[in-house]
């Protein structure tokens, strides 16, 4: 902002005998104003100042003939005045509006907004430039936040959130199922629903942001969904006496359209958020896009896979059932 500087000539000052302070206390009196008195209008206080009117504050000409009182010792039979402008330097500058202080020292915030990239790899590559070519005198350093810091406590959240989250799961599915087997098997999904989400935000060229993980944890609740759909009615099959084949077809054929409603359902109401251009959409798509891609794949693989990792892990214990049946009937 515009700045009017007035800088006094100390010699000059000397040559006429005017102290600094007397000079300083002429120029706060004409520019700032000083306080003669008091008015009452009420119960309202008002103060009086005195200092000079506006246009003359602000012609740096006007300003120059400003009179400063000389002591009566070194103005002898002469002017007992000299105009400002012969013992100061009077200048018109541009300074700074505010002065922002952090902890008694100096800061000054400079601020950007990143478009078409991800904000973690536009820091590295901040990071690397200001080492490269700012040489910083003594007594400064640079500091990163803003957003980029929220980003930095957020990762630092889900380093915990992450790991975490798939260990409840697979502890619930074992308390839904009681079986350390059958809770893996389920749990495969989850491999398989992070597989599909990378592939989704790849092809999207979307990077892997906070939002993008948050979309991780909850592409795992929904693929497990599916597994415990199918598993739970396999079981129950087998619990009725149907053979560990026939389950496996007659569990996969008759939940598939039990697993699709469930998969189409989550999807579908992602699709808004994963096509948004809008405001929030660097939130909304990477977690939408995830989330579908996850279930997508999920969707396809739980179908296919899920059943036959179920008959590969069960048949070892059908066929040793079937062994000890047939050794515990009499030979004809």
């Amino acid at each position: 902002m515009p700045l009017l500087t007035i800088s006094p000539d100390r010699n000059a000052l000397a040559r006429y005998g005017v102290r600094i302070a007397e000079f300083q206390d002429v120029v706060a009196v004409a520019l700032g104003g000083r306080t003669v008195g008091e008015m009452f209008e009420g119960d309202r206080r008002f103060d009086l100042v005195v200092r000079l009117p506006e246009d003359l504050r602000s012609d740096l000409k006007d300003m120059a003939r400003l009179p400063i009182p000389l002591p009566v010792e070194s103005s002898g039979a002469g002017p007992r005045f000299v105009p400002l402008g012969e013992v100061a330097e009077i200048a018109l500058t541009q300074g700074p509006n505010q002065i922002s202080r952090e902890n008694g020292k100096h800061r000054v915030v400079i601020t950007a907004n990143v478009r078409g990239r991800d904000l973690g790899s536009f820091i590295v590559d901040l990071q690397r430039a200001v080492r490269q070519r700012v040489e910083l005198p003594a007594g400064y350093w640079i500091d990163y936040g803003g957003t980029f810091e929220q980003l930095i406590s957020a990762t630092e959240r889900l380093q915990i959130v992450v790991p975490v989250a798939p260990l409840l799961i697979l502890l619930m599915l074992y308390t839904a199922f009681g079986s350390v087997k059958d809770a893996l098997i389920v749990f495969s999904g989850v491999p398989l629903a992070l597989t599909g989400g990378v592939l989704a935000i790849w092809l999207r060229d979307i990077p892997l942001s906070i939002s993008a993980g948050v979309g991780f944890i909850a592409l795992s609740g929904v693929a497990v969904l599916n597994g415990v759909v199918m598993v739970s009615f396999i079981r129950r099959l087998r619990a009725d006496g149907m053979a560990l084949d026939a389950a496996v077809i007659e569990g996969a054929l008759s939940r598939l359209r039990a697993v699709l409603m469930t998969a189409l359902v989550a999807s579908l109401g992602f699709v808004p958020m994963a096509v948004n251009i809008g405001a929030g959409s660097e939130v909304q798509r990477p977690l939408a896009t995830v989330v579908i891609g996850g279930i997508v794949s999920s969707t396809i693989l739980t179908l296919v896979v899920l059943p036959a990792l179920y008959r590969i892990f069960h048949r070892p214990e059908t066929e040793e059932r079937d062994l000890t049946v047939a050794a515990t009937q009499p030979a004809e």
